[in-house]
């Protein structure tokens, strides 16, 4: 208990605290009253208060009265000279009439389950004490609607929402309207997801109901039990008993914060992990739930005080959602308590005991005057040595292992097609894609229309083919349900019809405008799939260097403490497809060890939406240089002989040592085209036997596939590979490769025969088209490079550059931050998933783009020899850039800022190979001239003797529990440089007896992180970047890109996030067409929009230590069985 250092606090140290009774029995009983809370041991001198007493009364239920929050903080206020304490008996409250309740000059009251509220009114008109917590707006807080009456009447925001009332009285405010994936209240559109909250405040059961193309269904809130306070639930119907509020749903990154006020000038704030993430509490060793203290914004503080005036609580707790970079008050809650935090008991009782004081004083003639202190001077340890602290983590990520995609394309020019095409805005853009449930429904509508009119009368003018719109009806009826995740439906406007490929196909061609239809299905995220993401996720952790307390002890706890104390700026982007989208959510699943169900952590933490390029890309809309590439491919695949010297010039002018190899093992591409084709014929064969054998008539596949289903999508591929001419579709290669693997992988107890050499054939022509569909040489790599990444290059250019302080981001209270290495700190992690395309472009960005020249730079040189022999971007792929400060450089020097760029292929191929490319490790030395040198940054220049390194603490090591080391709590500066150094040289050890670093993967399906450079400068990363976005619009003149720092806070997200506008620019001169549709003439353009900010830093020695205690898995296990 801290000492008082008020004049009007007690100097005897003994509280009195009292249980209150009937004024005429007060003075015999006081002996007995003041021991019924059992908090003290009072001395003689304290049996019987002074005789000038203030008498502050407690008055609520007893559950509430006996908590430790509120004995704490008695047990302060009752340090105050004048003050006693007396405490009603709930069995007084409850039974007894108003008049016989204790007397007191200053009541504390307030409402919870059972409490009689109506006798606490009568009690405050009776008595007329001071009141701390108004009573009469007490019943306000009861009633939701009353609440977000209240706060829109002060001008607080909240988030937008609309009210039914399903009261006979009122037929006006009981309008619903219930959609797939919205609802209609009272003319209020809410479309998922969406808020549904009961009206009565005291039922916590809170509904939030997801969209179909996020998995559907609904995370149930309730009041906590035990260790959980929400689970999901596939119901995606709302209530129909019942007045409820609707409310948009806030993205909050899957933290709330709650607000805890005690007078409108004092506001204490903790974060929590929102209970619709996951719906498991985070609590401690003892049981608690984790919460980590926050500092609140100007703004904030503005509301807080806002909200304890309004509501007029003295003590008030309400809900804060941080959310598109405003604050939204979403619950006022009335008499709430922070739990487990000394400062607060210390400031709540300091506040209470002078507001008591202030008011009262005066008529009691008690010399009193307000108490001035000195404001509590943050502590922060201060940075030394030359240690480099961690800023930034971009990582570009593609999904998971996933079902074969599968497409079929179909030109069609019936009406009802055209009359969809028009109903949902095709025309704007000329391009249209259907996901939703409602919008597939209508194109199976159609199609089976379509297919009875087929069968009605054969002579009718459809144009559709039968097999293809029957293999439309067939997908879209797949499942048995819609959800936009596994299907969609892509129409593209043509004014001439769809372009022929030989005379006779032009004798039959159709005059007029038609629709391009692509159906796309398949593709999903498998188990495998979120299992390899959501393990590469809880890899990831192990980069991020620190962690304490209940994080330390296991691998990535750095992460996790960052991210829990507010100190970790993460987004996480996807694109819009769904395994990419899945793929995100259990990799964050993994990386912020959450659990649950995947949906409700992609609603609240992945970013995805129409993004204008920057994740997403239409592959169907190829640019001129790949129609080009893909032709010249396709005529290089068709010669029937054996790859001569100059198909290698031609084909591999970058000499790829993967593709050259390939090149070898295919040698004649039709030959090995017509052994492919054979050896599918042959699968499919098999196929249909094991569906004749009795047997096999309930055999079900990975992930509920059927032999039907199976066979299906190897014919199609039987029937496409080759084609009437009998030469082969070349593009149908990635295709029959996806196939193959998948069943070789997942399918292989069926026991097909030659599976192993279809895959090992379609692997050679696949590791040549795939890569080479990008680009054939370096500058048409470049060319469809810029096409597809673009967006995202400029993205990451901005997430670099953030050099100041950003107010936006949470910061620690200061307050809080002992035992935080650096709590004004924050690491900025950006992860971006997306699909193969945007790898293969940005890779070949910095492998062709002129980041480094080879012949100079030895260590860029072994990582693009390194980059030449993978021959596959296998799923899970990343690419890695790390941004590291040296907080003793000059802030103008080039060398203050470090970047690292990192890679992995992925996931490891079904076979082990013998020649399967190895890099150098994770954050190696590098190497001139045969002499090894370490890089400055690396950790193993962490390992040299050097006492600059070892700075003597100010204060004691403290290793909490479960660390692997167990030290004294009296550690002295001189043991800290003996643990240093024996801890570098075991490092050194670890790294001379590891060809790479394991622990930045520790996935064993999924290859380590390789670092292909680790000395490039922020500076140089920029230039290079600037220079690749200017190469691109020379190169695509025809589009205008830009970057504006200019938009409206008030109206936009938070200013990290990425917000793409399509600009519709009048003044660019393109050519007119007359039969093109007015979206024709324009291109679309993308903007980032993006404030930039970062703050001084550095790392302690202690941060050092933790960064390689627990940055790996293979180091700690190392530890542990040395210590």
């Amino acid at each position: 208990m801290s000492e008082p250092n008020s004049p009007g606090e007690s100097q005897r140290g003994a509280p009195r605290f009292f249980v209150g009774c009937e004024d005429d029995e007060s003075e015999g009983q006081e002996g007995s009253m003041r021991t019924d809370m059992e908090l003290y041991e009072d001395d003689e001198e304290a049996d019987s208060p002074p005789e000038r007493q203030i008498v502050v009364g407690i008055c609520c239920m007893m559950k509430k009265s006996k908590s430790k929050p509120m004995t704490q903080i008695l047990e302060r206020l009752c340090r105050f000279e004048y003050i006693t304490v007396v405490i009603f008996p709930e069995d007084v409250i409850l039974n007894e009439p108003v008049d016989k309740w204790p007397l007191c000059d200053c009541l504390i009251s307030f409402h919870s389950k059972g409490f009689p509220l109506d006798k606490a009114v009568s009690y405050a008109k009776l008595r007329n004490p001071l009141l701390i917590n108004d009573l009469n707006m007490q019943y306000f807080i009861q009633d939701r609607r009353e609440v977000y009456r209240i706060l829109q009447e002060e001008g607080i925001d909240l988030p937008r929402y609309a009210v039914l009332n399903r009261d006979p009285d009122k037929p006006d405010e009981c309008n619903l309207v219930e959609g797939e994936d919205h609802v209609e209240v009272n003319g209020e559109v809410f479309p998922k997801p969406f808020v549904e909250k009961p009206v009565c405040a005291e039922d916590h059961n809170v509904y939030i109901y997801y969209p179909t193309s996020a998995g559907g269904g609904s995370q149930r809130l309730f009041r906590k039990i035990g260790s959980r306070s929400s689970v999901y639930s596939p119901e995606s119907s709302v209530r129909k008993t019942g007045s409820y509020i609707y409310e948009e749903f806030m993205p909050t990154d899957g933290t709330d914060v709650k607000v805890y006020t005690v007078g409108p000038d004092y506001a204490h704030a903790e974060a929590r992990k929102s209970p619709a993430l996951d719906g498991k509490v985070e609590r401690d060793s003892e049981g608690k739930e984790i919460r980590y203290p926050v500092m609140l914004s100007a703004m904030e503080k503005l509301v807080a005080r806002k909200v304890c005036l309004a509501f007029k609580q003295t003590v008030c707790g309400f809900d804060l959602l941080r959310a598109n970079g405003h604050s939204y008050v979403c619950d006022v809650n009335g008499f709430s308590f922070v739990k487990n935090s000394m400062k607060y008991y210390d400031d709540c009782a300091k506040i209470l005991g002078n507001i008591v004081m202030r008011e009262l004083a005066p008529q009691f003639q008690i010399p009193w005057s307000i108490p001035t202190e000195a404001e509590d001077i943050p502590i922060v340890p201060t940075t030394s040595g030359t240690m480099m602290e961690l800023r930034c983590v971009i990582a570009v990520i593609r999904h998971g292992d996933r079902t074969p995609k599968q497409k079929m394309k179909m030109e069609v020019r019936n009406p009802m097609f055209f009359d969809l095409f028009e109903k949902y805005g095709g025309y704007k853009t000329g391009k249209l894609k259907l996901k939703k449930p409602k919008q597939l429904q209508e194109v199976l509508d159609i199609t089976r229309q379509l297919l009875a009119e087929l069968g009605q009368h054969n002579d009718c003018e459809i144009e559709e083919k039968k097999s293809k719109l029957e293999q439309l009806k067939t997908v879209l009826e797949m499942y048995g349900h819609f959800s936009g995740i596994n299907r969609k439906v892509q129409l593209t406007y043509l004014p001439h019809g769809q372009p022929k490929t030989s005379s006779e196909e032009e004798d039959s061609r159709k005059e007029g405008p038609s629709l391009l239809l692509v159906l796309k299905w398949g593709g999903e995220l498998t188990p495998a799939g979120r299992v390899q993401a959501e393990e590469l996720g809880r890899a990831f952790r192990c980069m991020y260097p620190g962690g304490q307390g209940d994080y330390a002890g296991f691998p990535g706890c750095g992460l996790l403490r960052l991210h829990s104390t507010y100190r970790h700026d993460l987004k996480i982007y996807a694109s819009d497809e769904g395994r990419v989208q899945m793929t995100a959510a259990a990799f964050a699943k993994g990386l912020l060890a959450l659990e649950g169900e995947l949906t409700p952590i992609l609603v609240q933490m992945v970013k995805s939406a129409n993004m204008n390029g920057l994740l997403d890309s239409d592959s169907d809309s190829l640019s001129s240089c790949q129609h080009r590439v893909k032709a010249r491919l396709h005529e290089i695949m068709q010669k029937d002989e054996d790859f001569t010297e100059e198909d290698y010039d031609r084909l591999a002018p970058t000499c790829s040592a993967s593709l050259v190899n390939s090149m070898r093992i295919v040698q004649n591409p039709v030959n090995t085209c017509d052994m492919v084709y054979a050896l599918i014929q042959s699968l499919t064969s098999q196929i249909r036997k094991r569906m004749e054998d009795p047997k096999s008539a309930d055999l079900q596949l990975y992930h509920s596939e059927t032999l039907e289903l199976m066979l299906q999508r190897w014919s199609k591929l039987e029937r496409d590979f080759r084609m009437k001419s009998g030469r082969y579709d070349i593009s149908k290669i990635p295709d029959i490769y996806d196939c193959v693997k998948y069943d070789v992988i997942h399918n292989s107890t069926l026991g097909l025969e030659d599976t192993l050499e279809l895959f090992r054939l379609s692997r050679a022509l696949a590791d040549i088209v795939i890569p080479q569909e990008y680009g054939i040489n370096q500058a048409e790599k470049l060319d469809i490079a810029y096409a597809y990444c673009l967006p995202l290059i400029r993205k990451i250019q901005l997430d670099l550059q953030r050099t100041h302080e950003d107010e936006s981001v949470n910061k620690l209270h200061p307050l809080y931050s002992r035992g935080v290495l650096s709590p004004g700190r924050h690491v900025r992690t950006r992860l971006y998933f997306t699909s193969e395309s945007h790898v293969h472009s940005l890779l070949s960005i910095f492998r062709y783009g002129g980041l480094l020249d080879e012949e100079n730079d030895q260590q860029w040189k072994r990582a693009m020899d390194y980059l030449s022999a993978v021959s596959e971007l296998n799923y899970m792929t990343q690419i890695v850039i790390m941004l590291y400060e040296d907080n003793n450089k000059d802030l103008t020097s080039e060398e203050r800022f470090h970047v690292e760029l990192h890679f992995s292929p992925g996931v490891k191929g079904v076979e082990e190979e013998e020649n399967a490319p190895t890099g150098f490790g994770f954050r190696p030395a590098s190497a001139e001239n045969g002499q090894k040198h370490t890089d400055p940054g690396s950790l193993e220049d962490l390992s040299r003797d050097e006492t600059d390194r070892a700075v003597p603490l100010s204060e004691p090591i403290s290793i909490q529990r479960r660390s692997p080391l167990i030290r004294n709590r009296k550690t002295g500066s001189m043991e800290v440089r003996h643990t240093y150094k024996w801890l570098m040289y075991l490092w050194a050890w670890f790294l001379s007896s590891a060809a790479g670093f394991e622990g930045c993967s520790m996935v064993p399906s999924i290859y380590p992180l390789e670092t292909l450079h680790n000395c490039l400068s922020l500076k140089q990363v920029n230039k290079f970047l600037t220079a690749v976005c200017e190469s691109a619009g020379d190169a695509h003149s025809r589009t205008t890109r830009a970057l504006s720092a200019m938009f409206d806070t008030q109206n936009q997200p938070s200013v990290d996030s990425y917000i793409p506008q399509r600009v519709l620019s009048s003044s660019m001169s393109l050519r007119s067409r007359s039969d093109r549709p007015p979206w024709c003439k324009y291109y679309n353009i993308s903007v980032l929009m993006t404030f930039l900010g970062w703050p001084p830093l550095a790392f302690s020695v202690l941060g050092l230590c933790r960064l390689f205690m627990e940055t790996c898995c293979p180091l700690q296990s190392v530890l542990n069985l040395v210590c």
